[in-house]
């Protein structure tokens, strides 16, 4: 059973967040298709603004005050930040002026990130086919998709990806986002679901503004008996963003997740690479929007550290001839070189003793043994 431990890393960079901004014009209604679990701010300029929200399957409910939730936060502002909605979030969002006047309205559904269903081009897979329900009329279902966004690299070969939303439309009428359409029906088939399609891209480098944050290490995260995984979260990341992973400098993939081929890895589609899930030790590097975020390097278990430091465990081992074969060769040297320095000293002092004063004649031999 695997005990993952999840290293949530959105603290390190508060005032940025992870956040997609949606806007309204003023005094205007305004809906939108967006994915759970990943967070969302709705703007209203408009400080000391309130919220009121009203569920899509309220049915004759009126409208509440938000700000209670713990998951939602009103900003000096005016704006309304949502992070990781559910489902049961899909609804209207109203936002207020000091006067009680509406200033934007957001009809909002949140679509089941969890049940995405990912695709990728390179390999031949398909998207959902359009289908059909049954309620007033024959409606159509269909995806809806978002432009494709920045490949995730430049220079190299990459990825890019686009989010898909799940829209019913009516016979002359306009599409709506499936739960806000469907309200208080209670249907669901396979077909109401988001989409994530993923295909390879090559592009140039071109000179771009820098998010400002600079890179983060982490030290450390740890693999051992108890946690056979660990979840990696990479900071600014979204699955509104391009994320990249690379594993030991090497690139990882939707392409190899999608074909079988990753292994020791799982990038998650709920939050369009954003978390990693990892199961081998290594140096884990993520980017977003091509620009270095952070690393992530393994720690080593207390049994290796304990041999690093009594010289077992990770160096290489010798064998215990080898190592008084190699003492013993330098204190041989250091004697020889000793003997070698005495031997001349003293045949100096010898030589010295040795020469013949000016007019004056002696013999003299100098024995070395």
């Amino acid at each position: 059973m695997l005990s993952p431990l999840l290293l949530l890393l959105g603290f390190a960079v508060p005032a940025l967040g992870v956040y997609v901004s949606v806007s309204c014009p003023r005094g205007k209604q305004c809906q939108r298709a967006l994915l759970s679990g990943n967070d969302v701010l709705l703007h209203c300029n408009s400080p000391g603004a309130h919220w009121h929200y009203l569920f899509a399957h309220a049915g004759d409910l009126p409208p509440f005050n938000i700000t209670h939730l713990s998951n939602v936060e009103t900003l000096p502002e005016g704006s309304l930040v949502i992070r990781e909605p559910s489902p049961s979030q899909t609804g209207v969002y109203s936002c207020l002026d000091k006067n009680g006047s509406r200033v934007a309205r957001y009809d909002v559904d949140f679509q089941d990130a969890t049940v995405l269903h990912v695709t990728h081009r390179d390999l031949g897979q398909q998207p959902l086919e359009n289908g059909s329900v049954h309620l007033n009329s024959k409606e159509l279902i269909f995806t809806l998709w978002e432009p494709w966004q920045d490949c995730n690299r430049c220079g190299e070969p990459g990825e890019r990806k686009r989010l898909g939303y799940c829209y019913v439309q009516e016979p002359l009428e306009e599409p709506t986002p499936c739960w806000l359409y469907l309200g208080e029906v209670d249907l669901w088939s396979n077909r109401m679901r988001p989409e994530l399609q993923v295909e390879s891209c090559h592009v140039q480098c071109q000179h771009r503004p820098s998010m400002g944050v600079g890179y983060i290490t982490f030290d450390s995260f740890q693999l051992n008996e108890e946690s056979e995984s660990v979840w990696l979260s990479c900071p600014l990341g979204s699955i509104y963003r391009p994320v990249t992973w690379e594993a030991d400098d090497t690139l990882l993939t939707w392409q190899s997740q999608l074909s079988g081929e990753a292994l020791n890895t799982f990038l998650d589609p709920s939050t369009g690479g954003r978390q990693l899930q990892v199961f081998r030790a290594a140096i884990y590097r993520c980017f977003v929007q091509q620009e270095f975020m952070a690393q992530f390097n393994p720690k080593s278990s207390p049994e290796a550290l304990e041999a690093q430091r009594d010289g077992s465990g990770a160096r290489p081992q010798v064998a215990p001839e080898i190592l008084w074969w190699k003492a013993g060769s330098v204190l041989t040297g250091l004697k020889l070189a000793l003997l070698a320095g005495t031997l001349l000293a003293l045949a100096g002092l010898m030589l010295r003793f040795c020469r013949p004063s000016q007019g004056a004649k002696r013999d003299c031999v100098v024995l070395v043994k």
